[in-house]
C-alpha cells in the first residue's frame, strides 16, 4: 500500500503514544479511491483557528489524528461513477471536508449540520493526497488561485452566518473578533449592505485590515469601554446584528447589552466547554426579545461559498505559507497570532 505525507498530533511510532499538543509530519497509508471517489493532489491546506484546540484534545479525539480541513488541490483520479458533476482529472478544486449522509433523521429534516455520520467522511487534509466523495469536492472559478481555493470551507462559514443573522441592507451590525472569520465576516456584511459596521478587536493591524475591508467603526476592548463606544456609534439604539467570533469569554457578556431590541446575537466561536454565561432573561430574551443563536458548520452553503469566493479579498490570507515538512513552525508561527492565516505547502501544484 502506497504511504503519504500527513501532519498529525501524536505519534504512529508509537502506538501508546497520547501526547496532546505534539504536531508532526508522518507516513500514513494513502485511502483508496472507491466508485463514487475523487482523489486529490493537496496544494494547500490552511491552519483553522479549531485546530490547536483540536490539538490541546478539546473535541475528545485520541492521538494520533490528522489535521486540516480547509484544502484546495488538482483532481488525479475519479472513481468509476464519480460522473454526477462533471469532475475531470486535471480540475482546481476545494470542497466540504465532510460528506453528509442523506439518509439519517437530520439529513431528511433539512438539517445537515446535525448529520449523524458526517464524521465517517472526515479525512486529514493537511496531506499529499486525499480521497474524498464527488458530492464533497467543487470545481474552482478559473479567476480564483489554488491559494486563494483553499479558503473555500471558511467562506462557506460566513456564507452559514448570513443565514442566521439574515442581514439586510441598512441594518447595523459588529463584529466582535477579528481573526480570519471575523475579516472575512467584514467583507460579506458590507456587500450585504450592514451600516455603522463594526469591528471589537484588541490587536491594531486587525482593526486596520477590518477597516480596509469595509469596517466603518472601530473599538479597541482593551482600551475603551466596548458598551459606551456601541451606544455612540448607534446613537443609543445598539446593533441590529451582533457576531461573535471572538470565543473569548471576556468579551461575551456585553454582547447581549449592545444588541438593539429583536436583533439577532449570533455566538460562533468555540468557547471554552466549562464557560457559562450569565444571561438575565428578563431583560433581554422577555422585554428586548432577542434572537440568541449560534453555528456549528455549514450546511447547503458550499455552492453559494463559491460564487462569493472570487468576490472576497483574500491576500492577506494568503501571504504566509509554510510547507508540509515545517508544521512545528507552521504551528507555531499559528499561536503567536502574528499572522492573519497560515496555509500550509503540501505539493507543488499549479
Amino acid at each position: 500500500m502506497k504511504s503519504i505525507h500527513c501532519v498529525k498530533v501524536g505519534s504512529l511510532k508509537d502506538p501508546n503514544e497520547t501526547k496532546r499538543g505534539r504536531v508532526q509530519t508522518l507516513e500514513i497509508p494513502e485511502d483508496p479511491v472507491g466508485d463514487e471517489d475523487v482523489k486529490i493532489k493537496v496544494a494547500y491546506c490552511s491552519i483553522c483557528g479549531s485546530d490547536p484546540h483540536n490539538i490541546a484534545g478539546i473535541f475528545g479525539n485520541t492521538p494520533p489524528f490528522g489535521l486540516g480541513h480547509e484544502v484546495s488541490g488538482v483532481i488525479v483520479e475519479l472513481g468509476k461513477k464519480a460522473t454526477r458533476k462533471g469532475l475531470k482529472v486535471g480540475d482546481r478544486v476545494a470542497g466540504n471536508f465532510l460528506r453528509f449522509c442523506g439518509t439519517c433523521y437530520y439529513c431528511r429534516n433539512g438539517q445537515e449540520q446535525f448529520c449523524e455520520h458526517a464524521d465517517e467522511s472526515n479525512r486529514p487534509g493537511m496531506s499529499e493526497y486525499l480521497v474524498w466523495n464527488e458530492s464533497q469536492v467543487f470545481k474552482l472559478p478559473d479567476e480564483v488561485s489554488l491559494k486563494e481555493g483553499c479558503l473555500l470551507e471558511p467562506v462557506s462559514v460566513i456564507v452559514r452566518f448570513m443565514d442566521k443573522i439574515a442581514p439586510k441592507i441598512g441594518m447595523r451590525v459588529l463584529v466582535s473578533g477579528g481573526g480570519p472569520i471575523g475579516l472575512l465576516a467584514i467583507q460579506a456584511l458590507k456587500i450585504m449592505g450592514a451600516t455603522a459596521l463594526t469591528m471589537s478587536e484588541p490587536i491594531a493591524e486587525r482593526r486596520a485590515l477590518a477597516v480596509e475591508f469595509g469596517a466603518d467603526f472601530t473599538i479597541d476592548p482593551t482600551s475603551e469601554d466596548v458598551y459606551d463606544a456601541a451606544m455612540r456609534i448607534t446613537d443609543g439604539l445598539g446593533y441590529d446584528a451582533v457576531l461573535d467570533v471572538s470565543g473569548a469569554p471576556s468579551a461575551a457578556p456585553v454582547l447581549p447589552r449592545i444588541t438593539a431590541k429583536g436583533g439577532t446575537l449570533c455566538y460562533s466561536a468555540m468557547f471554552p466547554r466549562e464557560y457559562n454565561l450569565p444571561l438575565n432573561l428578563y431583560e433581554y430574551c422577555y422585554r428586548n426579545e432577542l434572537t440568541i443563536t449560534g453555528t456549528y458548520i455549514s450546511p447547503y452553503a458550499f455552492p453559494r461559498a463559491l460564487q462569493l469566493l472570487p468576490r472576497m479579498n483574500l491576500a492577506a490570507f494568503t501571504d504566509t505559507v509554510f510547507s508540509i515538512d515545517d508544521s512545528v513552525a507552521a504551528f507555531d508561527a499559528q499561536v503567536s497570532g502574528k499572522f492573519v492565516k497560515i496555509l500550509i505547502k503540501c505539493n507543488d501544484v499549479n
